[in-house]
Order: C-alpha cells, then sequence, then structure tokens
C-alpha cells in the first residue's frame, strides 16, 4: 500500500505530539476514521479527557470522519452536560440519590441532540469548543477558540463565539462537486498516486483523475 499506515500510532516519527487518532480510542462511542489526527505537545492520548460528559448510558456517539485535522485541546460537550431547564431549577438533584432520585426526568424532559458529526477533511483550530449534537461538513474549517452551537457546512469557515459562518471556501458548484467526487473514499494508492490534485486548485484535474 502507498502511502503511511493509518494504523500507525505516531506517524511522524520523532514527533510524537501527533498521533492517527482512531488509535488512541477506547470509547465505543466514539467513532474516528482513517488518518485523521490529532496534535497536542501533552500527546494524543489526551484527547479523550476532552470530549467531556459522554456517559455511555446516554448513547449519543462522536463520529468523526477521515482526514480531519483536529489541535491541541478543541473540546466536545456531550449531551450528558445537559439539565433539565422547564422546571424552577436545573440543579440534576436525582443523580445524588438518598431520596433525591425521585426527581428523575421523565423520557424527554433532558434536551437531547442527537450525535455529534464531523465530516471528513475538516480542520478544527486550537482550542474550539463543539456543543452537543452539532454537525460540521466536509472541507470545513472551524476557527481557534470558536465555540460552535449550530451546524457548519460543508466547506464553510466558521469562527467567533458563538461561531458564525465568515466566508466560503468555494462557490456552491465547485463544493457540490467536490463532496459527489468524495476524493476521502478513495483508496491510499489512488490518493497517494492523485496529491497534486487533491491539494490543488483545479477542479477539472480533480475531476478527471476521479474518473479513472
Amino acid at each position: 500500500m502507498k502511502g503511511p499506515n493509518p494504523n500507525d500510532k505516531e506517524p511522524m516519527k520523532g514527533f510524537p505530539q501527533v498521533g492517527y487518532l482512531k488509535n488512541y480510542i477506547s470509547s465505543e462511542n466514539i467513532i474516528v476514521g482513517d488518518y485523521t489526527y490529532y496534535d497536542d505537545p501533552e500527546g494524543p492520548e489526551r484527547f479523550e479527557k476532552n470530549v467531556l460528559y459522554h456517559f455511555p448510558f446516554i448513547g449519543d456517539k462522536l463520529i468523526i470522519g477521515k482526514f480531519c485535522a483536529i489541535a491541541k485541546d478543541v473540546t466536545f460537550i456531550m449531551n450528558g452536560a445537559n439539565h433539565k431547564v422547564s422546571g424552577f431549577s436545573t440543579y440534576p438533584f436525582q443523580i445524588f440519590g438518598n431520596g433525591w432520585e425521585k426527581v428523575l426526568p421523565k423520557e424527554g424532559e433532558l434536551p437531547f441532540k442527537g450525535d455529534t458529526v464531523i465530516g471528513h477533511d475538516v480542520w478544527i483550530g486550537y482550542d474550539a469548543t463543539l456543543m452537543p449534537g452539532v454537525k460540521i461538513g466536509s472541507g470545513a474549517i472551524v476557527a481557534s477558540k470558536s465555540v460552535v452551537t449550530r451546524d457548519v457546512p460543508p466547506y464553510s469557515i466558521a469562527g467567533g463565539n458563538p461561531a458564525n459562518i465568515i466566508k466560503y471556501r468555494f462557490d456552491e458548484g465547485t463544493i457540490k462537486e467536490l463532496l459527489e467526487i468524495a476524493w476521502w473514499n478513495w483508496s491510499a494508492n489512488k490518493i497517494t498516486e492523485n496529491l497534486e490534485e487533491i491539494v490543488g486548485h483545479d477542479l477539472a484535474s480533480l475531476r478527471r483523475v476521479s474518473d479513472k
């Protein structure tokens, strides 16, 4: 197979702060695609510590696609962080038991935003925070220190607190075609042989090699 091995924990020899993330995941509810990396000078094994309030009994998943670049201290807030907000108090009495469990929230009373899903070829900058259930489209960029509270469309750039769409990287037609080409689903050999087209800016050339 041409190209790096996605099963290597440390794809950059002598530079252990960068790791192919899927090889560091222990939770069944975190799913990461090939070649997605996490860059942290304290070690890529820290990633799961930044996935907060991710309780197995809730069942929500963090799904991250292939070829994503995730910087240090990117934090994912999962659905377990939510409190009941329909009553007078938001305090979670029930989790402490000893008679307080009698006010367990009824089905539907706790906000549930669903899975958090990151597409392919997404770049998430340093110290960004993603709230429960957000969807980040393929090819998107999230600026450092952003707080993402709503979905980010494919090939857009989002930033701020709360994050807003700053601009789109390409025109609508180009984005549609890039999503159809979906080069991240090619074989490692095909990607290696056509890197110039993937990192270039000639859509006709990328389309041509895609059809081979």
